[in-house]
């Protein structure tokens, strides 16, 4: 009793005098089989013997106007009776039927009852011919299997009557609601779409189609991308199915809330090109003006509703052959419109399968009847019985095995269910056009050429089609920063040419030539890496881009450090050389520089290995938000951006960026310390500096442009590559052109001495000094002697006094009166004269000395002269052999001791030239004449 329960709840209209009389008719067939028997009217067993008997058949439909879906009943009682006349002209049926029509009033209770007097006390029915209401048919072919009847419905298409288990003894020449789902399964496999939504109106009917269209979309591969229900206000819904990019829409619901979905779908704008909706076809005519209840106007759900497929079952076959009744369906429509003229009613767009449902009838009884008659010639023998139970049994296979065609298609059942025929209707311009049908038996479906008109030039999209699209470096700013590369390469290649062809000249030894060489080295990786950092993903493959990643990080990283490293090694050179505040000779060699620059290599190396090993980099993509096709096609662009990135990049960077920042830093500092510093000997370490102040503002600035520019590859490629190209050539300028100038406009420039001019032996002698001083910068050494900023200024001081020294010196008269007066009275001044003792201070105090020395004893040494000597010419005295040999015992001594300690010659603690001859090589080899007359004077 507990399923009689629940199957009673399960509908709304039902009455607790219907649940008494199904509990009574399903679960009391003996009492049911005791009011068959009495009413049997005389009738037995053996009507399948007789010819011409008249066979009754129960017709269950709503007939009262007032009831629910009497329409439907008033259209088709002219079409069963057109059928049993045409059975009956048709002469080859042995039986008459008679149909017997019983109210049910789309009433639960009264369908019972007139179910229940139809058994008791009408006459013994074959078969149930009917069935339009979904809950009385359901209630009533649930029961069947008890009374041994089948029952053919022509109007249920609730898919609840598919259940065989629970309605084993139920037919239907209409398909069902679910026998859509296969034809729109194959509809958008046609058209390749494999991704839809559903908007369902939260109704059983409705429910259990998804359900199975669910089913049937998972079985095609076709994905589901949103489902939604609704019961009064779609709007949200449909908003969802937009949000979720749903393009291809199947919705379930009544014409009522048609109008409200469409509605929605024009103020969402989810109509036209892009969209494709799917809805029952079994609405009314001109629904969308009947069922209207939104605030939009008939044409706005025009406009919303143009392109719309319906989907239903056909009413009627479009294949124009004569059928099972020898008319072909257009020959019996004109037939059925007759008899409604007649009567006078509406036609019904179940009339073919009520037509066609009395053809199976016929057609089953009298296979039945065959049989029937087969087993009893057997059993002449034995008085030949035959049960309800048996009878029903047969009536069932033999309905499986019906197949013919009818005036709606070809008629057959599977497991019950009509295989029929799907039309596909089109919205157009305001109507509905037959643009296809599928055929469930062959599973063909069939579209009308030409007929489907989409809205834009193809059919829509199932989802927003994204294209990936590769932001990539344009390929005319890579051929112009590429054409500027290669120009700053020749020209490094010219500049290391005119480095290694002039190597032996002093002007580029005393620039350490090999240092220069690694200057343009590195300033040569870095060019290369320019071509490396506009290659991407649309010129190499992933797997080279991955390696071109490294490669590029590698040469960029080690062009750095040769260039830059060189330049910071010199420029720290020339620091220690002038900061050397102990005033001792100071020697660097090009090696020591050439192990600073390793050192900073090994450190990348050291770097970049690990790098490569622990997290080496890989390729990325970075994906960007949807665009608009910039040529209005129905696809979304997508831009991607590849990356060089691993798993720990910001720990790398920050570990390349702290290094290369200290070392820019520190030769930032270097630069800031040396900025005073122009000597001919180190030309370009004021020229290093700049280079070293520029670089280090360019790469502070790129650094942070090119993160800030990372979405945006041609800006950032824009900006690397200047910055490179920039600093690089600076530097390859700010060193190698004043050499170049120099070498073309003077090109003795670096050995002149423009402010000394030196006798023969004065100059072989400066020569050998000099090339002592010099020899560190030959063959790989660059040797720079304990130069300083004071020194040079007192070598100036001293040139100063030897010039007015010489002057005076002319003017003395070579008498043998002056050296004993020289001797005795002033060889204390004489020894301040010559006594030099610290070259870093900046006083004046030699040349006071020399000048009070001059002042206070001119007339003592004048005025002793020989008058012999007065008489001769100035130029003869000057130019004697005596006085040239006095001369030079006095200017020799002073211009040795005060010159070479300003180009490292002796060194700066010897203080005087009349000191201790073994303080200095140079005294050791002095004539020792030169010495008594330097005592002397």
């Amino acid at each position: 009793m507990a399923p009689a329960r629940r199957d009673c709840s399960g509908w709304e209209m039902f009455l607790p005098t219907g649940c008494l009389l199904l509990s009574v008719l399903l679960f009391h067939p003996a009492l049911a089989k005791v009011c068959n028997d009495r009413t049997k009217h005389g009738q037995d067993n053996s009507w399948f013997a007789r010819d011409g008997e008249n066979l009754p058949i129960m017709v269950l439909m709503p007939m009262n106007e007032s009831a629910l879906m009497s329409g439907i009943s008033q259209g088709i009682e002219p079409a069963v009776q057109l059928a049993i006349q045409h059975i009956r002209e048709s002469r080859k049926y042995s039986f008459s039927l008679i149909t017997k029509i019983y109210d049910t009033e789309c009433d639960n209770a009264k369908g019972l009852r007139a179910f229940f007097d139809a058994i008791c006390y009408g006459p013994k029915h074959l078969m149930i011919f009917g069935g339009v209401c979904p809950s009385v048919t359901s209630i009533i072919a649930e029961s069947l299997e008890g009374w041994n009847l089948v029952q053919l419905s022509f109007a249920a298409t609730t898919p609840v009557l598919a259940d065989k288990k629970k309605y084993p003894n139920f037919f239907r020449t209409v398909p069902s609601d679910n026998a859509v789902n296969p034809a729109v399964v194959k509809f958008l496999t046609f058209y390749n779409w494999s991704r839809v939504g559903t908007l369902t109106q939260d109704v059983q009917r409705f429910s259990e189609v998804r359900n199975d269209l669910t089913s049937e979309l998972e079985k095609a591969d076709i994905q589901i991308a949103d489902t939604e229900s609704f019961s009064n206000d779609p709007c949200v819904n449909v908003k969802k199915l937009k949000d979720n990019d749903v393009r291809i829409i199947i919705g379930q619901f009544d014409e009522n809330l048609a109008s409200k979905v469409f509605c929605c779908a024009y103020n969402l704008n989810m109509f036209g090109s892009k969209y494709q909706w799917i809805i029952p076809g079994w609405y009314q005519g001109n629904w969308w003006e009947q069922a209207n209840s939104t605030n939009c106007t008939t044409k706005k759900l025009l406009t919303a509703m143009e392109g719309y497929i319906s989907v239903d079952f056909e009413p009627l076959s479009a294949r124009q052959i004569k059928g099972i009744s020898g008319r072909t369906p257009k020959e019996y429509e004109r037939e059925y419109s007759r008899e409604l003229q007649q009567k006078g009613v509406e036609s019904s767009k179940f009339h073919g399968f009520a037509y066609d449902g009395i053809w199976v009838i016929a057609k089953t009884l009298t296979r039945v009847m065959e049989l029937l008659r087969v087993k009893q010639r057997q059993n002449t023998f034995h008085n030949f019985t035959v049960d309800d139970r048996e009878v029903g049994k047969m009536v069932l296979d033999v309905m499986n095995e019906t197949n013919f065609f009818g005036v709606t298609g070809q008629v057959m059942f599977r497991n019950g269910e009509r295989m029929g025929t799907i039309k596909f209707n089109q919205f157009q311009e305001g109507r509905e056009v037959k643009v296809g049908e599928y055929n469930a038996i062959a599973d063909v479906l069939d579209l009308i050429n030409n007929s489907i008109r989409f809205q834009g030039v193809e059919p829509p999209k199932d989802r927003t089609f994204v294209r990936l699209q590769r932001r990539h470096i344009n390929v005319p700013l890579y051929s112009i920063l590429s054409t500027i590369t290669i120009l700053g390469m020749l020209m490094a290649g010219a500049f290391l040419f005119f480095n290694i062809k002039n190597r032996n000249h002093r002007l580029i030894k005393m620039s350490s030539p090999y240092m220069n060489n690694l200057i343009i080295l590195g300033g040569m990786l870095s060019y290369a890496s320019i071509f490396l950092f506009g290659l991407d993903g649309g010129f190499v493959s992933d797997k080279e881009f991955e390696t071109l990643c490294t490669v590029r990080t590698w040469i960029l990283i080690v062009g750095y450090t040769t260039a830059f490293g060189a330049m910071f090694a010199k420029t720290w050179r020339v620091h220690a050389i002038f900061k050397n505040v102990k005033m001792k000779k100071k020697i660097i060699k090009d090696q020591k520089l050439l192990i600073i620059v390793g050192g900073m290599l090994l450190i990348d190396l050291c770097i970049l290995i690990c790098w490569q090993i622990v997290d080496p980099l890989k390729r990325t993509v970075e994906e960007y938000s949807l665009e608009a096709d910039p040529q209005g096609r129905d696809i979304a662009i997508r831009p991607f951006l590849e990356h060089c990135e691993n798993t720990h990049m910001s720990i790398w960077l920050g570990i390349v960026y702290a290094y290369k920042g200290l070392l820019m830093l520190f030769g930032c500092f270097l630069a800031w310390e040396t900025r005073n510093v122009s000597i001919p000997a180190l030309n370009d370490s004021k020229y290093i500096g700049m280079s070293v102040y520029n670089v280090g503002i360019m790469c502070i600035i790129g650094a942070a442009v090119s993160f800030l520019t990372r979405d945006q590859p041609n800006v950032q490629f824009c900006i690397v590559a200047l910055v490179i190209i920039f600093c690089s050539t600076i530097t390859l300028c700010l060193v190698f052109v004043p050499k170049f100038i120099t070498m073309r406009t003077n090109p003795d420039a670096a050995t002149q001495n423009r402010r000394l001019q030196f006798t023969q032996n004065q100059k072989k002698e400066d020569s050998k000094t000099s090339t002592s001083v010099t020899s560190v910068n030959q063959a790989n050494t660059s040797r720079l002697d304990g130069l300083q900023t004071d020194n040079h200024r007192l070598r100036m001081k001293i040139t100063e006094l030897d010039k007015e020294l010489e002057e005076v010196t002319m003017q003395l008269q070579d008498t043998p009166e002056k050296t004993p007066y020289i001797k005795q009275n002033h060889y204390p001044d004489a020894n301040n004269i010559l006594s030099i003792r610290n070259f870093t201070d900046g006083k004046d105090g030699e040349k006071s000395i020399l000048k009070n020395h001059l002042e206070q004893k001119p007339q003592a040494q004048w005025g002793s002269m020989d008058p012999s000597r007065i008489n001769r010419g100035p130029l003869e005295d000057i130019n004697s052999p005596e006085h040239i040999q006095r001369r030079l015992s006095l200017q020799l001594p002073i211009l040795h001791h005060a010159y070479l300690p300003s180009i490292g010659g002796v060194d700066a603690s010897c203080t005087s030239p009349n000191g201790s001859p073994g303080s200095s090589p140079r005294h050791r080899h002095m004539p020792p004449s030169y010495r008594v007359m330097v005592s002397g004077l």
